[in-house]
């Protein structure tokens, strides 16, 4: 199992055996290179622990472990996690911070803990296969073991299909799990138990303070205290044995954190890496080496082409083990090769900001009183039940999910028809109502984003798989705890002020990135699409959307992809070309997910 983990860990492997249990890691090398091998052991043996990821205030806690008679082995920031089981039992969680994903096998209570950072930045997989607990890092991992056959999840795809990714628990491979963000699973003789030990709760909306009577004050001040927490995130982040580095996009959120990089060490040249699009309207180059030349960063361009789809959509599809609705993946698995090959092994990034602070449209919509269904009459009822069934409550979000039901339920085969209302994402409870029962509108966009985009894609397919399919480890300044809690305290109207999205964060950033960047408004960041593929021609690309392949695979109706196909080719019926495009993509990263890992086909 750990042989399909080594594009994570190429530095050292490690096994433990015990009775009835064993535990496998690969090491990517980043603090104490000498002895941070793994996994750790406590004195007596009794306690042994894995863990994939960064835990960065374990300065704090080892000065308090060692205090109350702990001893340490290693300056491994990993190692505080036996001695703080030993003090504080499965509890331990509530005291860390940072990006996580590990196992704890308690020898004496013979139990096993998993548990997964409060953001869900690392991922960690599991089953329960004729009551063998299997788990790691990586599906494919789990895979090789005898105990367990792929199948595909048909409520995972219809999530590809109808949200930005997958939605934890949920995964591409029926009865195979992802461990939910602030979550540990415990397994023991009496059976296995999953908890959330965390979870983003804001306040409700009969509990927040008036609006602001001076909203400029209150900027200065929520800017004042953000800029502490965020400055000590960053130097918490750029700590490592090894070279670190900065992912630049030219918008707000990297340009901030790269500023307090500068900060942090002055006179230090950072390296900066980025993506560009030679000759296409998305490329973003101007404006990132504005940022890198304002800050003295040893910049790097990384050119994306037509042709490093065709070359890495495959591989692409591997390490993510999804498919997926934009190629964006594909630039940032591009962007992390050549990170590595620079000899930079960790980089900042800026994902969380947007989800945190109300950087996307929809809060906009969202202040302006404007979000909502479009539908009325019967329409809007139905509309309400589909929401109500997703979300718990009747909030907007996204798209109307009635419209969007029956443009997929065309789309699968004939076959599967019958059973579309069984998995469909309509009748998915996808995260708890109880978050978002009384919440602002605001907050609870921000709680919807924050798991439905934030924590299992941006974080997930395209954050972790792609920059650790090279072993460069991302890390994100924005999603330490201390930075997501006062978040989460911060007046709504302090998210949207004066109709500019995260106010906080661009009153904090004015003195420190460029005017130009500051102003810009929100740019995602984008790849070639499957409408472009198809203008381009292509061939590759059709081939995966061929009536042959579809239908050998027997997941979808060969004539609608067909459609879809000519509609985007010709320009045709453009009401839902939206859909379409990311419909195609998906469909097509589906070809080549069903071949890579040898799943059943149904035609």
């Amino acid at each position: 199992m750990t042989s399909e983990l080594i594009h994570r860990g190429p530095d050292d492997v490690g096994h433990y055996t015990g009775d009835g249990i064993a535990l496998g890691f690969r090491r990517l090398a980043l603090n104490d290179l000498e002895h941070g091998n793994q996994p750790h052991l406590s004195e007596s043996g009794s306690l042994v622990s894995v863990c994939n990821g960064e835990i960065y205030n374990h300065r704090r806690l080892r000065a308090e472990l060692s205090a109350a008679g702990h001893r340490f082995r290693t300056e491994c920031d990993t190692e505080v996690l036996v001695h703080l089981y030993r003090r504080h039992g499965t509890g331990l969680t509530d005291r860390l911070d940072g990006q996580f994903a590990f196992a704890l096998y308690d020898a004496d209570a013979r139990r096993v803990m998993l548990a997964r950072d409060h953001a869900g930045i690392v991922p960690l997989f599991y089953t329960v296969v004729d009551g063998l607990l299997v788990f790691a890092s990586e599906i494919k991992a789990i895979l090789r073991h005898p105990a367990v056959s792929p199948r595909v999840d048909l409520r995972g795809l219809d999530q590809v299909l109808t949200l930005p990714g997958l939605v934890s628990p949920r995964t591409m491979f029926e009865g195979i799990h992802s461990l939910r963000p602030g979550e540990r699973l415990l397994a023991d003789t009496s059976g296995v138990r999953v908890e959330r030990y965390w979870d983003l709760d804001y306040p409700a909306a009969a509990d927040l303070d008036p609006a602001p009577a001076d909203l400029d004050a209150e900027l200065d001040r929520a800017a004042a205290e953000m800029t502490a927490l965020l400055d000590g995130a960053v130097r918490d982040r750029l700590v490592a044995d090894v070279p670190v580095g900065l992912y630049l996009s030219g918008g707000l959120d990297s340009s901030l954190l790269a500023a307090l990089a500068a900060g942090a060490r002055p006179g230090h040249s950072w390296p900066s890496y980025s993506v560009v699009f030679p000759g296409h309207d998305f490329d973003e180059s101007r404006h990132q080496r504005l940022v890198a030349a304002k800050l003295g960063t040893r910049h790097r361009e990384v050119p994306v082409h037509e042709h490093d789809l065709a070359d890495r959509l495959r591989q692409m599809v591997r390490h993510a083990e999804t498919p997926v609705r934009e190629s964006y993946n594909v630039c940032s698995l591009k962007l992390s090769e050549a990170v590595r090959a620079d000899g930079t092994v960790a980089v900042l990034t800026g994902e969380g900001a947007d989800e945190l602070f109300g950087g996307y449209p929809g809060y906009r919509y969202d202040a302006a009183g404007l979000g909502g269904s479009r539908l009325d009459g019967l329409d809007a009822l139905l509309e309400q039940e589909i929401r109500e069934r997703m979300w718990g409550v009747d909030i907007g979000y996204e798209q109307d999910q009635l419209t969007a039901q029956e443009l997929r339920r065309d789309l699968y085969a004939p076959e599967l028809a019958p059973s579309f209302e069984e998995f469909a994402v309509t009748g998915q409870r996808l995260v708890d109502a109880d978050r978002l029962r009384g919440r602002h509108p605001l907050h609870q966009r921000s709680y919807l984003d924050f798991h439905l985009r934030l924590a299992d894609h941006l974080l997930g397919d395209h954050g972790d798989r792609m920059a650790l399919a090279h072993a460069v480890e991302p890390r994100f300044p924005f999603l330490a705890r201390p930075v997501v809690e006062q978040a989460r305290r911060l007046h709504p109207d302090l998210m949207v002020a004066g109709g500019t999205e995260k106010a906080v964060l661009r009153r904090l950033a004015a003195p420190l990135v460029p005017g130009e960047v500051l102003a810009r408004p929100k740019f995602g960041f984008r790849g070639q699409t499957s409408s472009h593929l198809l203008h381009a021609g292509a061939d590759w690309f059709e081939e995966l959307l061929s009536p042959e392949v579809v239908r050998k695979q027997g997941y979808f109706d060969a004539d609608t992809v067909s459609a879809l196909v000519r509609h985007q080719r010709t320009g045709g019926d453009q009401v839902h070309a939206h859909l379409d495009t990311d419909y195609l993509m998906v469909i097509a990263t589906f070809a080549l997910f069903v071949e890579e890992f040898g799943l059943p086909c149904l035609g």
